[in-house]
């Protein structure tokens, strides 16, 4: 079965409805091809903020926001992308209320604003600890009111290809079981992250890299794949998120001894440094035994219960629930925990791949505004601002190209259905859960905040040892057509494996401590020989792959020595 509009969507969390509204606004017939209803999509889970230069303080402006990003990235995030995003972060804010986002409020009415970590000014607007939430529900809203057709729990397995441009996408339909094929002039990828590949991540269950691998499986080049974020303050029971607007509201970082351990790894910014070096200076303090049942303490007491009942809701709810701890009451142990994937599939300014009819925005995009390290606040932001442009650049060009021709995609639907009948025909072998829980081992163990050569080298060899395990065979025990969850566990295993191939693997080939990828046996940042993006490439004939450089766009920041 294939149905045809003119542009696709892969993906229903905010970069994609975003793009999806933009696109159909542009005229064209666009539709949204999800493996979750929309609103159960990962943005929901952002809890701090947006950040954008509204001026409500003097000292700040676009450009000093371009300048904490670039800064942040640790001098990795090319500047030119930089500058579009916190440049036209303003209106698309603005446009963001008008569309129904209730930000909260400062007394005389402006949006509020709270400080973020590695930020020069208080410039991340909030709706109390659930922004996310609320910017997906208004972009549903928005997504309904432009009558885009969705495609709901349609789970995306493959790209159609025709040669070497992208005619839509290749999926399972888990309702009512089967293969089928939308067909688009456009394709847009915006399927998020793939942080289900470590233990003790924020990221939900979907998030499992399937666009990154789509993508790189027919041939589009991943940009910066060892740039994994682990975000400061997270539950050791689960991964779930404490937010970094604790830290904005005022919360202190203890160690076992009481003591505001950030003062000696950054005395000016203390709990608001950039993630990496937070990340970095708890698990210091943990490893040399000043932890709490591995954990440092995230203390909120002195904030009062109005304070947190009015600012941080959702966080002393999910302390409550998920830790036993009220934060009025008491501190909450928390843990550094993968967060967020800066590396991606490369793409312009405007969202495009190398590949002819292929786009992508949002974390499963590197565009590069986050280099080796994303500041708190400018995820959201990246998500509507570029996934805004990605639609309308999408929707231009679709009009601009012929047709596609359904029996185009005939070989693509072939190739999946094979795919799943192999997986469903296998009666020996391990299951995935088996290969995830492996992977997850060895990246936690070897990939974490800190890195070695020989940890990530044991990495490797663990994966491919993995990779050779799954292509053997992997045991899917459900034979159903319905609701096979199973099933798309196991195809998502796959794309785990790769993905997280291409990550260890360009960890190896840096050999330097840049942002989030710190390695203990290269300390210091060699902008000499490594201010340069790492590039991962593939046919789609060969698995192998080739890791190569290239430049990162510098404008009007050299680099400098990033203090805190």
């Amino acid at each position: 079965m294939v149905t045809q509009h003119d542009v696709v969507i892969v993906g229903a969390g905010l970069a994609g409805m975003r793009a999806a509204i933009e696109a159909a606004r542009g005229g064209v017939d666009v539709a949204v091809v999800s493996k979750l209803h929309p609103v159960r999509s990962h943005s929901g889970s952002a809890e701090g903020g947006i950040n954008v230069a509204l001026g409500n303080v003097a000292d700040d402006d676009p450009d000093i926001h371009t300048f904490d990003t670039i800064k942040g990235s640790d001098y990795l995030a090319d500047q030119d992308a930089a500058e579009i995003m916190c440049h036209e972060a303003i209106e698309d804010i603005i446009e963001l209320e008008h569309m129904g986002c209730y930000f909260s409020r400062l007394p005389n009415g402006r949006i509020a604003q709270r400080p973020f970590g590695a930020a020069g000014s208080p410039r991340t607007a909030f709706a109390a600890d659930i922004t996310g939430h609320v910017l997906l529900h208004v972009m549903y809203e928005q997504l309904l009111k432009h009558e885009v057709k969705v495609y709901e729990e349609y789970f995306a397995v493959d790209l159609a290809m025709d040669g070497e441009t992208c005619t839509g996408v290749v999926c399972w339909d888990l309702v009512n079981g089967g293969v089928k094929a939308v067909a688009a002039r456009s394709t847009v990828l915006a399927t998020g992250g793939m942080g289900r590949m470590f233990h003790g991540t924020t990221n939900a269950y979907a998030c499992t890299g399937d666009g990154m691998a789509m993508a790189f499986r027919a041939g589009a080049p991943l940009k910066d794949m060892e740039m994994m974020q682990f975000h400061p303050t997270t539950l050791k029971s689960n991964g779930v998120l404490i937010t970094e607007g604790c830290r904005g509201e005022g919360g202190y970082l203890r160690n076992s001894e009481g003591e505001r351990f950030m003062a000696k790894y950054a005395p000016n910014a203390l709990e608001l440094a950039s993630r990496d070096v937070v990340s970095r200076s708890e698990w210091t303090e943990i490893h040399e035994g000043r932890g709490v049942d591995g954990c440092v303490l995230l203390d909120l007491t002195h904030l009062g219960a109005d304070h947190i009942n009015r600012a941080l809701p959702g966080s002393r709810e999910l302390a409550l629930d998920h830790a036993g701890v009220d934060a009025i009451d008491d501190p909450i142990p928390v843990r550094p925990g993968a967060h967020y994937q800066m590396g991606g599939v490369a793409t312009d300014v405007w969202g495009r791949t190398p590949i002819e009819g292929l786009y992508a925005a949002g974390e499963v995009a590197c565009v590069s505004v986050h280099g080796a390290n994303r500041l708190g606040g400018n995820s959201l932001l990246e998500t509507v601002v570029y996934g805004r442009r990605t639609g309308a650049k999408a929707a231009e060009e679709a009009a601009e190209r012929r047709p596609v021709e359904a029996t185009r995609t005939a070989a693509g639907i072939d190739m999946v259905r094979q795919r799943v009948n192999r997986l469903l025909a296998t009666e020996s072998g391990p299951r995935s859960d088996e290969l995830r829980e492996a992977l997850a081992t060895t990246m936690y163990d070897n990939l974490g905040v800190f890195r070695d050569e020989a940890g990530m080298t044991q990495a490797v060899k663990d994966i491919a040892e993995l990779r050779a395990r799954y292509d053997e065979g992997v045991v899917v025990q459900d034979k159903g057509d319905v609701f096979n969850s199973d099933l798309t566990y196991a195809i998502e295993v796959g794309y785990l494996l790769e993905m997280a191939d291409t990550l260890a693997q360009c960890g190896v080939f840096r050999k330097e401590s840049r942002g989030a990828h710190s390695r203990t046996d290269f300390v210091e940042r060699d902008d000499e020989n490594w201010l340069c993006h790492t590039i991962v490439r593939r046919t789609p004939e060969d698995p192998e792959f080739t890791i190569e450089t290239a430049p990162v766009t510098i404008t009007k920041h050299q680099p400098k020595v990033r203090t805190y």
